[in-house]
């Protein structure tokens, strides 16, 4: 049986993070995300698995939000867009995807943000307000995280959110095209009370 997200959570309603807002992707969404994500093409590229080459187009949009719907339903993943919250411009995104129930109540944290409002403290933002829905909301115990070592703005971010560095694992994921070898991170219910 799945934990069912919408009787704690309104997918409807927003997650207020301060100078950001969290919102499920809606179709609606597509005209900003594609240009968020053309023109940061070359600044996420190193960080990210290789695109896809209709990734930007509607209809592989389309097939991404019904995806995340269906992860939700499910309760195998919760994704977020992030807009700043004066002017409502999409800044990035936010998973938490790989949500594993019964003895691990655990997930992944994943994140990406547009190249103009990159270092902005719009992330860090965004990932204070996600950690408090995953455990409370979600009722996650763990929450864990990968970056790249050579990505010293992420091993900041994740240091700077009360993450804990806990190990290395070679080749993890396909980042760019080849394995590459990732820091794992991970922060626990407990260490957020209070």
């Amino acid at each position: 049986m799945f934990f069912r997200a919408w009787e704690y959570f309104d997918p409807a309603k927003s997650i207020d993070g301060g100078p950001v807002t969290l919102r499920l992707p809606v179709m609606d969404d597509h005209a900003q995300w594609a240009a968020v994500r053309g023109a940061s093409r070359d600044f996420l590229r190193p960080w990210e698995p290789t695109w896809p080459s209709d990734d930007l187009t509607r209809a592989a949009f389309r097939y991404r939000v019904k995806r995340y719907y269906r992860d939700m339903r499910e309760d195998a993943g919760y994704a977020f867009f992030i807009f700043t919250a004066d002017d409502w411009r999409l800044a990035g995104g936010l998973t938490l995807s790989h949500v594993r129930r019964g003895v691990a109540q655990t997930a992944s944290l994943g994140y990406w943000i547009g190249k103009d409002l990159a270092r902005q403290g719009l992330m860090t933002a965004a990932v204070a307000a996600i950690v408090p829905f995953a455990f409370r909301v979600l009722r996650l115990h763990r929450l864990e995280a990968a970056c790249l070592p050579t990505n010293a703005a992420s091993l900041a971010l994740l240091r700077r959110s009360g993450f804990t560095e806990e190990g290395y694992a070679r080749d993890y994921l396909r980042i760019n095209g080849r394995w590459q070898d990732h820091v794992l991170f991970a922060i626990i219910a407990d260490e957020t009370r209070g």
